[in-house]
């Protein structure tokens, strides 16, 4: 923890209001401000406690204070240096050392996420049951959606047309093997808009999830992979589809401690920075687009996306009150801590209700299972696709 960045914060109070735990609790010590009090008492010389290590443990990292602060304070690398520290110091009850065993050994690898997919539908008929033996458990169930078929993607698919860029586009972990439908969704529009999409093989996982959880080595070692994975393909520019994924990823010179030869974008980011040269045929639908907080607070990217929906005809574009508040998500947050998560996710739930929008866009698959679910138990089941589905839908005339 950097006494520096501590000292930045002046404890004005404008984080409050933007604070998903804060609003939920209105509890001082799980506000930012009040995170970086417990901070500050670290560093002078007070232990790690259950208590202040609890209070680290809920916040979201959704970044929202650090769009919010007046003063510029960096909360985004002080709670990534306290969670490393958390880890290094906090000896957690067996059963929260188990739980964490099995998120963090399973969702960062891709192959062992794709082993666990058969016996979802038996897991979510048992959730209930679940539930009751450990919350974190029920949530997994519940939270995993339906993966109708695997899509495979080739090495390369080339530009249609005039080739204007070549990129290379990370697969992910939940989005390849939950989601697969969007990756194949991006590369068909990167290539209509003009673009080589080199896919690497033997893609693993980026380290977001470690990096955001604390676990050093374990961020390290993944993000070490993925830029020697990306460097090999020769690459200038890496399109990410998880706003997530592409927060860490932007931070790898400051995580590793050298440049990792590429620039990572956002792909609403890139698509607006290359602009539109493909058809666009019209699509008649209302339509809520949720600001991932990753996207919107981590990397600032809140027009592209908006951008590139309202440049579809027909689409009508609504926001979502509140839109700024974290849905729960935030990474393993929805497992670790599914109890406040639930709250957080029925809160967003009727905020894209109140939209009556009948498609919400996204552009995190956390985000997707997590607003998905709690619309299902609001009873206000809600279709949801990502912001490449829906312009795929567009570029190609097909029905969403």
């Amino acid at each position: 923890m950097d006494p520096k960045l501590i000292n930045d914060c002046v404890h004005c109070g404008f984080c409050l209001p933007t604070c998903p735990t804060y609003v939920l609790w209105g509890e001082e010590m799980d506000s930012p401000r009040g995170r970086i009090h417990l901070m500050s008492q670290h560093v002078e010389g007070t232990p790690m406690t259950p208590e202040m290590a609890g209070h680290f443990d809920a916040c979201l990292g959704c970044m929202a204070c650090v769009t919010a602060c007046p003063s510029g304070v960096q909360y985004d690398r002080l709670i990534e240096q306290t969670r490393v520290v958390v880890e290094q110091e906090y000896e957690r009850p067996p059963q929260e050392r188990a739980v964490r065993g099995i998120v963090f050994s399973l969702f960062p690898y891709p192959r062992r996420l794709r082993m666990l997919r058969p016996t979802m539908g038996l897991a979510r008929r048992m959730a209930s049951f679940l539930t009751r033996v450990n919350p974190s458990l029920g949530a997994m169930t519940a939270l995993a959606p339906r993966v109708e078929r695997r899509e495979r993607l080739p090495r390369v698919v080339k530009a249609r047309g005039e080739r204007r860029a070549v990129v290379g586009m990370l697969l992910g972990c939940v989005q390849r093997e939950f989601f697969p439908q969007v990756n194949a969704a991006t590369a068909r529009v990167l290539s209509m808009e003009g673009c080589d999409v080199v896919i690497p093989p033997g893609q693993g996982c980026c380290g977001a999830l470690s990096v955001h959880s604390g676990l050093d080595k374990q961020a390290r070692r993944l993000a070490s992979r993925t830029v020697r994975t990306f460097r090999k393909a020769g690459v200038d520019t890496v399109v990410v589809n998880a706003a997530g994924c592409g927060s860490s990823m932007k931070e790898y010179a400051d995580l590793l401690g050298y440049d990792p030869g590429f620039r990572v974008m956002d792909l609403s980011e890139f698509l607006a920075e290359l602009g539109p040269v493909a058809v666009r045929h019209p699509l008649r639908r209302t339509v809520a687009y949720h600001d991932a907080c990753h996207l919107a607070h981590a990397q600032g990217v809140r027009a592209q996306p908006r951008e590139l929906l309202n440049g579809i005809p027909g689409l009508e574009l609504r926001e979502i009150p509140d839109s700024a508040i974290c849905c729960g998500s935030a990474g393993t947050y929805n497992l670790l801590r599914p109890e406040a998560a639930r709250d957080l996710g029925d809160r967003k739930a009727k905020a894209v209700g109140s939209t009556g929008a009948e498609l919400l866009v996204s552009a995190n698959p956390g985000c997707t299972m997590q607003i998905a679910a709690a619309m299902r138990r609001a009873g206000a089941d809600i279709k949801v696709a990502h912001t490449a589905e829906v312009l795929d839908a567009s570029l190609r005339g097909a029905e969403l």
